[in-house]
């Protein structure tokens, strides 16, 4: 019986050990990439302080006061300043990244499993599919993701759903091209024609040698559009198309934030930092993720 079960293990075992061997050097070199790992750490840092939020906020982040109203940063009670109707400021950005962080990595996700499902089956079938397929994908992607985004935005109304709706259309397209083209690459491989000659199943040989040579690839350049997400999202916001008051969210607090831009500007820009800083970080991760995995631009 042992004998058996070890006959039974042995082909598996160099494809378990080049899949860990390569996963090994794939965080090996990201570890050792440091602009990757500042971005990373800054990442978990906002991640944690969004799911933390409710216990380290140190006011009520809805709480109005026109005594606080626009003060400036080091006030005492009032670390980060208060916005136009004396909220306390750092409270709002630190509920504020729940939501601006949700609305930037969401719709990625969504266009990720959409967008790659589609670009995947239209680069492997070939063909009618594949022409009928990337055709009506080109018609949305001929237009400008911010012109799009609003356009959607405008026409389904305000609302957290529908700005979500919007951005996952406007990223299926530029998803869906690169499953299309990095799987049209490796379906003309020597390993796939031998896997069809072998008699294997389109599904099979799709799941078995197509999905684990294009994921990389994919994942990578959808993590490079999370921080295009987050500033489409606050531009949403910022024209009324996204997240509705009194909810806290970076982009609608720009927003409320402009016309104190001559009172207080430091206050004014403290949204639009942490906009900034948090898009910068997910492209520093993405050009590390795509430096450690080998994957050309």
């Amino acid at each position: 019986m042992t004998a058996a079960i070890q006959t039974s293990l042995t082909p598996a075992a160099p494809g378990i050990a080049r899949s860990r061997s390569h996963l090994a050097n794939v965080l090996h070199r990201l570890v050792r990439n440091p602009l990757a790992m500042v971005s990373a750490s800054i990442i978990l840092l906002l991640i944690l302080m969004a799911v933390f939020a409710p216990w380290i906020m140190p006011h009520d982040p809805f709480a109005t006061s026109m005594l606080k109203r626009l003060k400036p940063i080091g006030t005492p009670g009032l670390p980060l300043g208060g916005d136009e109707l004396g909220r306390d400021l750092l409270s709002r950005l630190i509920l504020g990244a729940r939501l601006s962080l949700f609305m930037g990595i969401a719709p990625v996700i969504l266009a990720f499993v959409l967008g790659g499902t589609l670009g995947v089956v239209a680069g492997y079938a070939g063909g009618w599919l594949n022409t009928v397929i990337m055709r009506c994908i080109d018609v949305l992607y001929a237009f400008p993701s911010v012109l799009l985004a609003i356009a959607l935005s405008g026409a389904l109304g305000a609302g957290i759903t529908n700005a979500l709706v919007s951005l996952t259309i406007v990223f299926v397209p530029q998803i869906a091209r690169i499953a299309e083209s990095v799987t049209t690459a490796v379906r003309r491989s020597d390993y796939v024609d031998a896997a069809r000659a072998s008699g294997a199943s389109a599904l099979l040989i799709v799941r078995k040698h197509v999905l684990g040579n294009v994921i990389g690839p994919i994942f990578v350049y959808a993590t490079s559009l999370i921080s295009v997400s987050m500033i489409l999202a606050s531009g949403l916001s910022f024209l009324g198309l996204g997240v509705k008051p009194p909810e806290p969210e970076w982009g609608l607090m720009l927003n409320t934030l402009r016309t104190a831009i001559y009172s207080q500007p430091w206050v004014a820009a403290l949204p639009g930092l942490l906009i900034f800083i948090t898009s910068v970080s997910f492209n520093m991760l993405a050009d590390g993720l795509r430096s450690a995995m080998e994957v050309k631009q």
